[in-house]
């Protein structure tokens, strides 16, 4: 079993179509979530989404990966070293 690492998760949401589905693959990755802060920001017509993570880098790289995945969503990640 890998470690487990701490990190935080960037997510801008540029489409509103895919929020549904932004919302869909967090609550599959409940279990690594520590803490959520979402943002709209309507003067850009966009969302601002941060996340505290703490799980192993292959279940980091999945999340990231499915949300980076969908169109109109960008994802960064920044993990612990330790």
């Amino acid at each position: 079993m890998q470690n487990k690492r701490l990190g935080v998760i960037g997510i801008v949401v540029e489409d509103r179509q895919a929020v549904p589905m932004v919302n869909e693959i967090l609550s599959r990755y409940a279990e690594i979530i520590i803490g959520r802060m979402g943002l709209p920001y309507r003067e850009k017509e966009l969302a601002v989404i941060s996340l505290i993570v703490d799980g192993s880098t292959d279940e980091i790289g999945a999340l990231t990966g499915k949300l980076g995945n969908l169109s109109g969503v960008t994802v960064k990640s920044a993990l612990a070293k330790a």
